[in-house]
């Protein structure tokens, strides 16, 4: 659970994320599916690491955080490039005018609203992948049948057993028989 303080707001706000803080201080934020998202005050960045393979898919969700952040004017626009570490994306805090503003907390704010933007697409994936599952492992009446409600017997379908099935011999045999 973190708290935040948001302008113009006249109480804490509560929002649970997965996080944790180093030692040197900075905010390691887990809750994504496909990205772990680094917050480092002391150096004014944010920035994005894969958490499995580096794929298209990534960068496009490391792209729609970034263009998040900078449509809410948390990060610059010009500051957004590939980090050192292969994968990630790094973008740098803009520096609030006003003293009052705190920017680690603004940042965390809005890192939670993206969050919260893309949860319904995930749980929508994971509710697919199950119902696939269960239409794989547990199929329906209509789509199975029971032992024994197949009667048995030496060939079935199209396959015959006994023939060399690899593509050229076929096309072979096939040239064969047009020539007969």
């Amino acid at each position: 659970m973190i708290s935040v303080k948001v302008h113009q707001q006249k109480e804490l706000i509560q929002i649970e994320l997965k996080a944790r803080k180093t030692l040197d201080g900075n905010i390691l934020i887990f809750d994504h599916q496909e990205i772990d998202i680094v917050i480092m005050p002391e150096k004014n960045k944010v920035v994005t690491f894969a958490k499995d393979d580096y794929s298209s898919e990534i960068y496009e969700v490391q792209n729609r955080f970034f263009e998040f952040l900078k449509r809410r004017g948390i990060v610059t626009y010009e500051s957004v490039r590939g980090g050192s570490i292969y994968g990630s994306l790094e973008g740098t805090v803009a520096e609030a005018k006003d003293p009052d503003i705190n920017t680690l907390d603004y940042t965390i704010y809005n890192v939670y609203h993206f969050l919260k933007e893309e949860k319904p697409y995930y749980d929508y994936m994971e509710d697919y992948e199950q119902m696939l599952d269960d239409y794989y492992t547990e199929p329906t009446g209509e789509d199975s049948t029971e032992l024994g409600e197949v009667p048995q017997s030496s060939e079935k379908g199209s396959i015959r057993p006994g023939y060399n099935y690899a593509p050229y011999w076929m096309s072979y045999m096939l040239e064969e028989e047009k020539k007969k």
